[in-house]
């Protein structure tokens, strides 16, 4: 895992125990927009939901499965960005993100997920990055839009949400795409 300055105010930093309490909070100011995307919001109700979430997300980096890192906006915790599972066989991996409330249209999670598709593509030297996104969530499907990735189709009815089931659009990102657009 790694520190990693985006510019000279924002970084990502390693999700670690003690930023429990930031995140729970962060996650509880956020929920009225997060629930719309998100299934699991709506059971992050106690700090120890929190807790645990970080827990197995130390355990998968301790495991070489994957990572969690916190963004940081003038020392403030801004979101979340990680690989979900890094699959060393087929040498892919997905990312998965989400910006608090207040944090949102700064180039912020682009600049992130830049970062996160250049370390697996090109320093973990993987194949395949993947973002899937609510092909509703206009916001997170332009971040890997503005990437580049391509557009690989999409998956009926993906995911339960509160309002119901969602749709999720799947974007790719070859390596050798990469090593083009950088």
């Amino acid at each position: 895992m790694f520190t990693y300055s985006l510019d000279e105010y924002t970084e990502l930093r390693p999700l670690l125990m003690e930023h429990t309490k930031p995140l729970f909070e962060l996650t509880d100011r956020s929920r009225d927009q997060l629930r719309h995307w998100l299934p699991w919001v709506d059971q992050v109700t106690e700090i120890e939901h929190t807790s645990s979430f970080i827990t197995g997300a130390l355990k998968q980096a301790a495991e070489n499965g994957g990572f969690t890192a916190g963004i940081w906006l003038k020392g403030e915790l801004a979101g979340i960005i990680g690989f979900q599972e890094i699959n060393w066989t087929s040498r892919s991996v997905s990312i998965g993100y989400w910006l608090g409330k207040g944090f949102e249209g700064q180039g912020l999670m682009t600049s992130a997920c830049r970062v996160l598709v250049d370390y697996a593509l090109v320093t973990l030297d993987l194949n395949r990055v993947e973002i899937r996104c609510a092909t509703n969530n206009k916001r997170s499907r332009a971040i890997p839009e503005r990437l580049g990735f391509v557009l690989e189709g999409v998956i009926r009815q993906a995911e339960k949400l509160p309002k119901g089931y969602v749709n999720h659009a799947v974007y790719g990102m070859l390596q050798h795409e990469w090593e083009l657009l950088r």
